[in-house]
């Protein structure tokens, strides 16, 4: 157990109270103040090796706090907490002194890996990159707070602990696989193997071998019998990535293992039991490929017990910031670059890019941005190419005013329907295009009437629908 000393300043006594219990239970004794000059007062009585405090105090400040504390008390860290999109703020926090900074709400892993380094940092110790040596599969550990986030994965965690098979839905880049084995440690079968078999990745023709296994001596080259990944798997979990790549040859073996929970190992001739959980996921839509022909309706539906959409990150943009900071921290303890900063004004442009390689295209741009800054503060010129360009890339439409005059109501209806159309009905790419927030476009796509046409609109994705 931690005997670290955090002291928490913060008016606000209902966040005061859920931040200690946070701090508290991952170990750290933590001294309460709800305001600056009680703080200074606890620092001047007891020795605290970390100070936690809002920005928005009464009376002195935090900004305020901070420069005391790195006046007085030059070797205690100090961790600010701002309001989400205060960036002059955090900016004057970090000029103040301030050794990092958190936006509002907290998430519970960020805080914990940003006081763990804080601390590290404080003792003259390297910082631990985040989350070695722990479980990083619970659902606790995906960061988002967004609405549609959080329903996909309350989802998850109800029917984490049932054997109920899983098909989980969304774009590439959006954390499936890590849904997937969150499910996994939050069932009984957490203490067997959690099998992932990539659908996609593997050739077809050995798809069957890989899943299944053989008998020895069930055809040329078969000189020894090889467990599949089901059989690896009985007692477990099998985690079918990329389900709707598998060839509709393979896909009635998967059917049968989801009704009889058996397989049949190529060579063998019997069946044999297996124990085994299923989980799938896919990033295309697997509805419109059983009506084309390429999937079977009956292992659809097999599947589609428990569906579980993940939004994709350009849906969820509360969150941008959350993960833009988590894996910028993670990437300076991960290259030993705890001195590096990030401007918050930079982060706008992480707010109105798209994202359509979603989270992980987040988290390879800002690891790229921490590799390539050559100074101690991250500038402009070291953002990726596709950031520097969101906004000079925003044209006004080049026209000539008719003689005879025009409707405007006809000509924004006419432009929100080719947006629409542009990306196949999706209603935030389309916002986002026109430059407009998501409630602004809600409103105008009512005022038009035009939210049966997304209806019938080609190419609309399963999280559309």
């Amino acid at each position: 157990m931690s005997s670290e000393r955090i002291l928490l300043v913060e008016d606000d006594e209902n966040l005061r109270v859920i931040l200690q219990l946070q701090l508290e239970k991952l170990g750290y004794v933590t001294a309460p103040a709800a305001d600056a000059e009680q703080a200074l007062d606890i620092l001047r009585k007891t020795p605290q090796d970390l100070v936690i405090t809002d920005l928005q105090l009464p009376g002195m400040s935090g900004i305020g706090l901070v420069k005391k504390i790195q006046a007085d008390f030059p070797e205690i860290p100090s961790i600010v907490v701002t309001a989400f999109g205060t960036v002059q703020s955090a900016v004057n926090a970090m000029k103040a002194g301030a050794y990092d900074y958190i936006t509002k709400p907290v998430h519970g892993y960020e805080l914990s890996s940003l006081v763990r380094c804080a601390l590290h940092r404080q003792r003259g110790e390297s910082e631990p990159i985040p989350g070695m040596g722990e479980n990083n599969y619970g659902f606790e550990q995906i960061i988002g707070s967004s609405t549609s986030l959080r329903q996909a994965l309350d989802t998850a965690a109800r029917v984490a602990e049932t054997d109920a098979t899983v098909l989980i839905l969304g774009e590439t880049g959006t954390g499936k696989e890590l849904v997937a084995r969150a499910i996994h440690q939050r069932s009984a079968r957490r203490h067997n193997s959690l099998v992932t078999v990539s659908c996609g990745a593997i050739p077809k023709e050995l798809l069957e071998s890989e899943l299944f296994g053989y008998t020895k001596g069930s055809f040329t080259g078969a000189v020894a019998p090889k467990k599949g990944k089901v059989e690896i798997a009985d007692g477990g979990t099998l985690f079918l990535d990329e389900i709707g790549e598998m060839p509709l040859s393979l896909q009635v073996r998967i059917l049968r293992l989801l009704q009889e929970r058996e397989i049949e190992k190529i060579g063998a001739t019997a069946p044999a039991k297996v124990d085994v959980r299923i989980l799938a996921a896919t990033h295309r839509n697997l509805y419109a490929m059983v009506e084309e022909g390429s999937f079977r309706e009956d292992l659809y539906y097999r599947l589609l017990v428990v569906p579980i959409v993940l939004p994709p990150l350009r849906e969820r943009g509360e969150d941008i910031l959350q993960l833009a900071q988590h894996f910028f921290h993670k990437n300076k303890v991960k290259y030993n670059r705890m001195n590096l900063r990030f401007p918050p004004e930079l982060f706008t442009y992480f707010s109105e890019y798209p994202w359509p390689g979603n989270v992980r295209q987040l988290e390879n741009a800002i690891e790229r941005i921490v590799l390539l800054s050559d100074d101690s503060k991250v500038t402009f010129e070291a953002l990726p190419e596709f950031l520097r360009q969101t906004q000079s890339h925003r044209e006004v439409l080049p026209m000539t005013l008719p003689d005879a005059g025009l409707d405007v109501e006809a000509v924004e209806k006419q432009l929100i329907l080719q947006a629409l159309q542009k990306f196949g009905g999706n209603q935030t790419r389309a916002a986002h295009f026109l430059s407009m927030s998501r409630r602004a476009f809600s409103y105008r796509l009512k005022k038009h009437g035009l939210a049966a046409k997304i209806l019938q609109m080609p190419g609309r994705s399963f999280h559309q629908m």
